[in-house]
């Protein structure tokens, strides 16, 4: 765990910020207090070793993944799964673990940045792990670099955490890798959004869930730290990981 130190930023992205969405904004001003965050998403390591304590509300496959690897990210989990490893960690160390608000994600994503990405105007294959590629995809040219960087690499896999620089605050594999569930709901912009951090749900049993960061198989604009994805909390995904909080 990485200790984030509280702050003020602006969550969100400017329209002038390229492929950004109107989902992104509007850019609003957010406090946030003190907490810790995983310094990497969470292994399959860690996440075996969690697996095999008992039961609390349901079921965890042992390993879920489809890239094997101790030091790998676990992937192929969804949102509740990602809850349960939550609980039962709790239970055993007597902590509070919980998967990070929207607000938190970006705030330590950002490590007190405002460009696109943490690492500046645009990123590369050697800074992270993302399709650096061009794809055709449904008569669709989908282009592998940000902005004027040169085409990197296409791993088509996930990679050892840590693998890649970390930010300022010292929290590595923020951009790609795996995408990563936030505990907030799906909301369609910003407006009425918490200004304190907190985690924005209207209901419990809301349809959809955020994930943050981007994946090994994602185009670079998607691994922006602005940038939102939401899915159903019941689907497990190979692109799909998650790293906690207290």
């Amino acid at each position: 765990m990485v200790s984030i130190p509280g702050g003020r930023f602006n969550m969100g992205s400017p329209e002038d910020e390229k492929a950004s969405q109107e989902d992104e904004r509007p850019q609003h001003l957010v406090s946030i207090q003190p907490f810790c965050m995983g310094k990497y998403p969470i292994t399959q390591g860690q996440w075996k070793y969690v697996a095999n304590l008992p039961k609390i509300k349901r079921e965890l496959e042992l390993e879920p993944s489809c890239f094997p690897g101790d030091n790998l990210p676990v992937e192929r989990v969804s949102w509740y799964d990602a809850q349960e490893f939550c609980i039962r960690l709790s239970r055993i160390t007597g902590r509070n673990y919980r998967l990070p608000s929207e607000a938190q994600w970006e705030y330590a994503c950002r490590a007190r940045t405002s460009t696109p990405f943490h690492f500046g105007k645009t990123t590369t294959t050697d800074l992270a792990n993302y399709c650096g590629q061009d794809k055709n995809i449904n008569d669709k040219i989908y282009e592998g670099i940000y902005s004027k960087e040169v085409r990197g690499i296409y791993r088509q896999q996930t990679t050892e955490v840590g693998s890649f620089p970390p930010n300022d605050f010292g929290l590595y594999d923020m951009h790609g890798l795996v995408w990563e569930w936030c505990a907030d709901e799906e909301h369609e912009n910003y407006w009425e959004a918490p200004i304190d951090g907190s985690v924005w749900v209207d209901n419990q049993d809301g349809e959809y869930r955020i994930l943050r960061g981007g994946s090994w198989d994602c185009f670079p604009h998607l691994c922006r730290s602005g940038a939102r994805f939401f899915e159903n909390p019941r689907v497990r995904k190979k692109e799909f990981g998650f790293r906690v909080v207290i």
